[in-house]
C-alpha cells in the first residue's frame, strides 16, 4: 500500500524542525475531529489517514452551516472542498473567502468550490484520464476531474466520445494512453465504460450519470447495464463523480509514483 504524500509531508516537516513530536503524533494519528457546534464533526484527519481530502456536500446544507464549515476546514487544512454548489451557494463562498482572504475557485459544470490559503497541491505524478459519452455527462466528470486534481493528480479529458458515434472515440483514447486510471461517464444504455475497458490495459471506473428517459431513465439503464457488462471493470453509484474521482485519483498515485 503506498504511503500518503501529506503523512511524507508531516515527517519531513518534522525533519525540519518545522513541528515538533507531540504535534507530528497528532497529524500522524488521523484520527481528529473538529466540532462545530452541534451541527458537524470535521474529520480533520481524513487526508492523512486515507489520502482524499474531506469534502463538504453543500447541498441541502443551511447556508450558515456551509459557511462555518468552510472556514473551520480552511483554517485547519489550508484547502476546502465543497460540492454540488448550487449558484446562490457559490456567491455566498465567494462573499466569504474574499472578506477572508482566501482565494476562491468555482468550477459550475462541475457544481465545486475550492477555497484556500495555501498553494495548490503538489503533482504525484499519477494520471486520470476521464471520457464521457455525452455533453449531458460534463457536469458529472467535471466533480470528477476537480478532486482528482486536488489528490495531485494531472486529468486529461475527451468529451462528447460515445457509442452512438464510436468513430468518434478512438482518436480520444490514442491521446490518453499514458493514464494510469480512466473514468468513464454515461447515461441512458450506458455503453461507453464496457468499450473502454475492452480497449485499455487500465483500471476503468464506471459512472452512470442521470441523463435518460422513460424506463428505467434517470441513470437506472446506465447503471444495470454497466453492473452487467462482460469487460472487467468497477462501478460507482448514479452521478458519483466525487467517488470516481477519488477512486481514480489513489490508483494513479499508487502507479505514478506516491510511494
Amino acid at each position: 500500500m503506498s504511503k500518503n504524500k501529506t503523512l511524507k509531508s508531516v515527517l519531513l516537516s518534522f525533519k525540519n524542525g518545522e513541528i515538533t513530536i507531540d504535534e507530528a503524533e497528532e497529524k500522524v494519528g488521523g484520527i481528529r475531529l473538529d466540532m462545530i457546534g452541534e451541527c458537524a464533526k470535521i474529520d480533520t484527519g481524513r487526508n492523512i489517514r486515507c489520502g482524499i481530502p474531506e469534502v463538504v456536500l453543500a447541498e441541502n446544507k443551511d447556508m450558515k452551516h456551509l459557511l462555518a464549515i468552510v472556514e473551520k476546514i480552511t483554517k485547519s487544512s489550508g484547502r476546502c472542498i465543497a460540492s454540488r454548489v448550487q449558484p446562490e451557494q457559490a456567491d455566498a463562498l465567494k462573499e466569504f473567502s474574499q472578506k477572508s482572504g482566501f482565494s476562491y475557485e468555482y468550477n459550475s459544470e462541475g457544481r465545486m468550490v475550492v477555497i484556500s490559503n495555501v498553494p495548490p497541491p503538489e503533482k504525484t505524478g499519477g494520471v486520470v484520464a476521464i471520457i464521457t459519452a455525452g455533453t449531458s455527462d460534463i457536469r458529472v466528470a467535471e466533480e470528477a476531474k476537480v478532486i482528482a486534481e486536488e489528490m495531485g493528480c494531472v486529468v486529461k479529458t475527451a468529451y462528447d466520445a460515445g457509442a452512438a458515434g464510436i468513430h468518434r472515440l478512438f482518436p480520444a483514447v490514442k491521446d490518453l494512453l499514458d493514464a494510469h486510471s480512466f473514468v468513464v461517464c454515461a447515461g441512458r444504455e450506458g455503453t461507453l465504460p464496457t468499450i473502454i475497458a475492452g480497449l485499455v490495459d487500465r483500471p476503468v471506473i464506471g459512472v452512470p450519470v442521470s441523463v435518460g428517459y422513460g424506463f428505467m431513465g434517470g441513470g437506472e439503464a446506465a447503471l444495470a447495464s454497466m453492473l452487467q457488462s462482460c469487460a472487467v471493470l468497477t462501478v460507482v453509484n448514479i452521478d458519483a463523480g466525487f467517488t470516481a474521482g477519488a477512486y481514480a485519483a489513489l490508483i494513479a498515485n499508487m502507479a505514478g509514483g506516491n510511494k
